[in-house]
């Protein structure tokens, strides 16, 4: 059984490596430079949403960042990708915490078409990421129909 604890201060360090495992393990098309800016500016984003951690009894399967209604983000420990992991914890987040948007990187395919299986569809794309980096976004948005 899964369950989420929101994160303290306490738990920056272990979701900052858990966020790099993952990103090395998904997000191939960031530059080395790129993901060492995004790692420093990681901890300036957590005190202003609501960072959970994902576990079993016995591990951590991630964390998620909610902002009102969107989902910042949704990181899995490379070992847990692939076992309906993610797939219950968007369940949790679309029920629980209302989530009704999120972005993802479009060079990020395996991580789109599980939003889009999820039951999001895109509204819209920009060709760079929020910190103006050279990484299309896609914008999508929940549509229970869509699943």
């Amino acid at each position: 059984m899964i369950q989420n604890r929101k994160a303290t201060v306490n738990d920056y360090d272990m979701i900052i490596n858990l966020w790099e495992r993952s990103v090395m393990a998904t997000h191939h098309f960031l530059s080395f430079k790129d993901k060492e800016e995004i790692k420093e500016e990681l901890p300036k984003y957590f005190p202003h949403l609501d960072v959970r951690l994902w576990f079993t009894e016995d591990s951590i399967i991630g964390f998620t960042a909610i902002n009102g209604h969107h989902l910042e983000a949704l990181f899995l420990d490379p070992a847990k990708i692939g076992k309906g992991y993610g797939k219950q914890i968007m369940h949790t987040c679309i029920n629980d915490f209302g989530i009704t948007s999120v972005d993802v990187n479009k060079q990020n395919e395996h991580a789109t078409r599980f939003y889009l299986k999820s039951g999001f569809g895109i509204t819209g794309e920009d060709l760079t990421d929020g910190a103006g980096r050279p990484y299309p976004i896609l914008h999508l948005k929940y549509n229970e129909q869509q699943k």
